[in-house]
């Protein structure tokens, strides 16, 4: 059994009644199948979705702050509050500074949430693996959105990382981002070590995204 994450970034496929029916079709699939699936919608959406569906919803992002005058700023209580899993940290678009990335892994320890950190590179996946999150994501950014799957651009890159991730904490699991949209890029990241995959567009905006989903975890 393998992990997937389905990241609804800010597309508009991904976001508000759109986004509802997309997160109800990833349900369906992942009823179907022995697979994790779940989803990261944007943070306006996380208590609808939560509420509305059966599978892990993740937030997209946390701030690395207590509760206080942080004007715009979402903490890991809040998402803990609305019944969010866990949370992607570090994503390529939303960086953090390793400081944050360590209080934020600490705080989820404490609240029993699930840390995903996505790295870009070997060195950043084992520094990432020192802080012992749940999952490091390792997504090269010039491969994000590509369609080109870092399995097969790069897969010594994925190698390397579970192997640098390991060495440094064996309990770690690692998952393979980038480029993921066909089946064969998801047994090839698992091949290569990785737990699973960490994906959006080849999903949220394919023109059938329950159909894509399917193909990609081998049901089609």
């Amino acid at each position: 059994m393998g992990v997937v994450i389905i990241n609804f970034k800010a597309y508009k496929e991904g976001f508000g009644l759109k986004g509802l029916e997309l997160a109800k079709a990833v349900e369906d699939v992942a009823n179907k199948v022995d697979d994790y699936i779940a989803i990261a919608p944007i943070s306006l959406d996380l208590q609808r979705f939560v509420n509305e569906l059966s599978i892990d919803v993740y937030s997209q992002h946390v701030d690395a702050v207590n509760f206080g005058s942080y004007t715009g700023r979402i903490n890991a209580e809040m998402i803990k509050e609305v019944g969010a899993k866990g949370s992607l940290i570090n994503h390529s678009e939303r960086r953090l500074k390793l400081a944050d990335i360590d209080f934020i892994v600490d705080k989820f320890k404490e609240l029993e949430l699930v840390s995903v950190v996505c790295t870009n590179n070997i060195t950043t996946t084992a520094a990432a693996a020192a802080l012992q999150p749940d999952y490091v994501a390792i997504e090269p950014p010039e491969l994000i959105g590509s369609g080109i799957p870092v399995s097969k651009a790069e897969p010594e890159i994925v190698e390397n990382s579970v192997k640098a991730a390991k060495d440094v904490y064996p309990e770690i699991k690692v998952l393979c981002g980038a480029g993921i949209s066909k089946h064969e890029d998801y047994v090839t990241a698992l091949d290569l070590g990785a737990e699973g995959v960490l994906l959006a567009s080849g999903v949220v905006k394919a023109k059938d995204p329950k159909a894509a989903l399917e193909e990609l975890v081998g049901l089609r």
